[in-house]
C-alpha cells in the first residue's frame, strides 16, 4: 500500500522521500548486521581441522615457515591465504611490485622468491636505515606515505603498478592517503592490499566502505545499466579479517547487462507490480 501510494507522489517529492528513508534506515541496517554477527553459533572446524593455517601448497607460507634465520618477516598466518588466491596469477611473469613497510627487509625477499626473478620490487619505508634492503631486482624508496606529496614525486617516474601491499604505518590517514594516491597508478587486473586493518570502528574500513558501496550505484538508462567509474575501473572489493584486498578488471566494463533466458516464467512477477515495488523489470 505504502509503495502505491508513494509512486502517486511527484517525482521530485517521491525521489527526495526515498532518500530520507534510505538516510533513516542505513544506520538500522548496519546496527542489524552488527547484532547477526555478534551471536553466530560457533562453526563446526572442517575435517583436517583448523586453526587458520594455510594450505600446504602455498608457496609463501612455506617460504615464511622455512625462515628461520635472516631478515625477519611479520605477518598474520591467515593472510596468505588470501596472498595466494590473489597474487597467484602474477607468478612466472613480470610484475611490479610495491610494498610499503619495509622494517627488517624479510617479505622483500619472500616476494622476490614468489613471483620469480623476472619481478621488479619497490619497498618504501619512512626510515633511512631500510636502505640497506636494496638489492638485485628490489629498489627502496625513502619517504612517508602519510604525504600526498610523497607519493605525487613518486608516481612521475613508477611504471604501473601490478601488486601493492600497504604494511606502512598502519594509521588511518596513512592508509586512506595510500590508496587514494595509488588506485589510479594500479596496472588492469593489479591488486591493491591493505593490511593491519584493527578495531571495529576503523576509520579506514569506513572510508573503504564508501567505495564499496558506489559498486552497486544504479542509474537508469535505456537498454540496460551504465557503469560509473568506480564500476568501470574496479573488479571486486575483499574483506578479510585486518585486511583489504582491490582487485581492479584488467578491461574497463562498458555496461551491465541484464538478460533473461528461458521461455516459461511464473506470473506472480509481472512489471507492474515490480513497478510497485520499485524493481527494475529489465
Amino acid at each position: 500500500m505504502m509503495s502505491v501510494l508513494q509512486n502517486l507522489l511527484p517525482s521530485p517529492v517521491r525521489e527526495a522521500s526515498i532518500k530520507a528513508r534510505i538516510a533513516l534506515y542505513r544506520p538500522f541496517g548496519w546496527l542489524r548486521g552488527r547484532k547477526v554477527g555478534a551471536n553466530l553459533q560457533p562453526m563446526r572446524a572442517a575435517h583436517g581441522g583448523g586453526g587458520g593455517e594455510p594450505v600446504v601448497d602455498n608457496a609463501l607460507w612455506t617460504y615464511f615457515q622455512n625462515n628461520h634465520t635472516g631478515p625477519g618477516i611479520w605477518k598474520w598466518h591467515h593472510y596468505f591465504e588470501a596472498y595466494d588466491r590473489h597474487l597467484a596469477k602474477f607468478r612466472g611473469q613480470s610484475p611490479v611490485v610495491m610494498e610499503v613497510g619495509i622494517y627488517s627487509g624479510g617479505s622483500l625477499g619472500m616476494w622476490r622468491s614468489y613471483f620469480g626473478p623476472g619481478c621488479s620490487i619497490i619497498g618504501v619505508d619512512i626510515e633511512e636505515a631500510c636502505r640497506v634492503c636494496e638489492s638485485e631486482g628490489i629498489r627502496v624508496l625513502i619517504g612517508d606515505q602519510g604525504d600526498p606529496e610523497f607519493w605525487r614525486g613518486v608516481k612521475k617516474d613508477l611504471p604501473p603498478v601490478d601488486v601493492f601491499i600497504d604494511d606502512g604505518g598502519h594509521t588511518k590517514t596513512q592508509q586512506i592517503v595510500t590508496l587514494e594516491q595509488m588506485l589510479s597508478q594500479m596496472a588492469p587486473g593489479g591488486v591493491f592490499i591493505c593490511e593491519d586493518i584493527h578495531g571495529t570502528r576503523n576509520g579506514f574500513m569506513a572510508f573503504v566502505a564508501g567505495m564499496a558501496g558506489l559498486l552497486n550505484k544504479t542509474e537508469k538508462r535505456d537498454g540496460g545499466q551504465v557503469p560509473d567509474e568506480v564500476q568501470r575501473q574496479i573488479h571486486s572489493i575483499h574483506i578479510y579479517p585486518y585486511m583489504v584486498v582491490v582487485e581492479k578488471r584488467s578491461a574497463p566494463l562498458d555496461a551491465l547487462t541484464l538478460s533473461k533466458q528461458g521461455t516459461e516464467w511464473q506470473p506472480f512477477l509481472h512489471p507492474e507490480r515490480m513497478q510497485a515495488q520499485q524493481v527494475d523489470p529489465n
